[in-house]
């Protein structure tokens, strides 16, 4: 089970289900809201989550042109969640903010075409210039 919190414990979540993917995003919104050169995240079914204390949200129009809602400890700032309109029966978890991060290995790289130029892809791993097509 994964499991994690914010940097005050505020707002605690566990997720019962297998994650989905874990990425790396380089779209621009996700370099903003991260304050680095990509976020990295787990992907699970929004439905698997249980979240615990009241994260703050807010919508941005992802570069995708959809609306993107990110959640984050309104007390101590820690972003926590990724929910898109397109796929909302997916959330993405920040991996910094598990109880144990260790075993984050990210499976892709998304929005590779909005990357900066000297961030150094994993060329083991499948890159995507945006957002790769769920299956069918």
């Amino acid at each position: 089970m994964l499991s994690g919190s914010c940097a005050c414990g505020a707002v605690r979540y566990a997720c019962a289900g297998e994650p989905v993917a874990m990425l790396n995003c380089h779209c621009g919104d996700c370099q903003r809201a991260s304050g680095a050169p990509f976020a990295s995240g787990v992907v699970v079914r929004t439905a698997d989550l249980a979240i615990s204390g009241t994260p703050k949200a807010y919508a941005v129009r992802a570069s995708s042109g959809r609306m993107t809602t990110r959640g984050f400890c309104g007390d101590c700032g820690t972003p926590l969640f990724t929910q898109g309109e397109a796929n909302a029966q997916f959330t993405s978890i920040r991996f910094p903010t598990l109880d144990d991060a260790s075993g984050f290995a990210p499976m892709l790289d998304i929005w590779t075409s909005r990357a900066q130029p000297w961030v150094c892809l994993d060329e083991k791993i499948p890159h995507f210039p945006e957002s790769p097509q769920p299956p069918a």
